[in-house]
């Protein structure tokens, strides 16, 4: 059966008490996490920490799993040592790009998803073009099938954008809104591979397009990690059985969630910020608000990472580290010819908040 455009339903049926009640709930913690991040002073604290988060549950689902030191340790996906965290910090790095995009021009649009799916995958192999694509259960039957034609591809992501768009106007809740878009997309399944990681970016990136968000800390793939048999049932019980209404709801409780889980993450590393800061202040002659946001910006930090964003001499970057490490405030361990000074407090409580190994 070919899969109808999401504006073929009638935003009627999402009017029901049991998602009234999740959307109010959703909102208001929506607002809360919001409300938070924005009080931390330095926005890409946040960026650079808790978007690695949500890239490595995100990868997880796609059995891509990673331990939090390999992430922390390699800052970019070119020196990562092994092919999962390439992939992870690859990840994030859509994530910032699409973030960027959106934030710039307050659109989300069909191009910018498909260089979030160019970074995550390293290719240029863009929408599907060939027949062939279908899903199976880990017993190789055939779950779902699919649009095979390239032109109903096209046609498929067109409407998509434009629902996106709200355009016609869909009178449903960005949540509800969301919750659609995310099943459309990975029924569409546009792409020959990444179309699960991509369609988790988009979901934050629409949030922040509806100014549910600023910065996209919101990491809903760990819900997803937790309950993937829930997640995989509910996608196909929408195409068999036309289960909107429990698709919606499981959608809400994942948005409710995990912005509840992180805003005491934020909240969390807002406290110990403002104690770290204090220390140093009081400590140290050489504190900087830099040396603070660097600190906070690599759990995982290293001589080159200070002397390039200090603009200080190896020296006088060595220096300050192994002070901070010999009394006590930084973990200085040496991985293969690295040395690394860990800010242990931060790094146990991002580990802390992580899916489960």
């Amino acid at each position: 059966m070919p899969l109808p455009p999401l504006s073929s339903l009638d935003p009627k049926r999402f009017e029901t008490v049991p998602i009234f009640r999740l959307l109010v709930e959703a909102n208001r913690r929506l607002a809360e996490l919001k409300g938070v991040a924005a009080s931390i002073p330095n926005q890409n604290i946040l960026i650079n920490t808790l978007t690695l988060q949500e890239a490595r549950d995100s990868s997880a689902i796609e059995n891509i799993v990673t331990t939090q030191d390999d992430l922390y340790r390699d800052e970019e996906a070119s020196d990562a040592a092994g092919t999962a965290v390439k992939e992870v910090l690859r990840y994030r790095q859509a994530l910032r790009t699409g973030h960027q995009r959106v934030k710039a021009t307050g659109l989300l649009t069909l191009n910018t998803i498909l260089d979030i799916q160019e970074q995550l995958e390293c290719n240029r192999a863009g929408l599907r073009k060939l027949p062939g694509t279908a899903l199976r259960d880990g017993a190789g039957q055939l779950v779902y099938e699919p649009p095979q034609d390239a032109n109903d591809v096209r046609r498929l992501m067109g409407g998509l954008e434009r629902f996106i768009h709200d355009e016609p106007p869909f009178v449903a809740d960005p949540l509800v809104r969301m919750a659609l878009i995310h099943h459309q997309f990975e029924s569409i399944h546009p792409f020959y591979d990444g179309n699960g990681r991509t369609g988790r970016i988009v979901n934050v990136l629409y949030l922040v397009k509806e100014g549910l968000l600023d910065i996209p800390v919101l990491y809903l793939s760990r819900h997803i990690v937790r309950t993937k048999p829930d997640y995989y049932r509910l996608l196909q019980a929408v195409r068999e059985d036309d289960a909107w209404e429990d698709w919606v709801l499981y959608m809400l409780e994942a948005v409710s969630v995990t912005a509840a889980e992180t805003t005491g993450t934020v909240q969390a590393i807002k406290v110990l910020l403002q104690d770290t800061k204090q220390r140093l202040r009081s400590e140290y002659r050489f504190y900087s608000q830099d040396l603070l946001n660097n600190l906070f910006n690599h759990p995982y930090t290293r001589v080159e990472f200070l002397q390039r964003e200090l603009g200080i001499a190896r020296a006088t970057a060595t220096k300050y580290l192994d002070q901070l490490a010999r009394d006590g405030v930084l973990d200085k361990i040496r991985v293969g010819r690295n040395n690394y000074y860990v800010n242990r407090p931060l790094f146990a409580l991002l580990s802390r908040e992580s899916a489960p190994e």
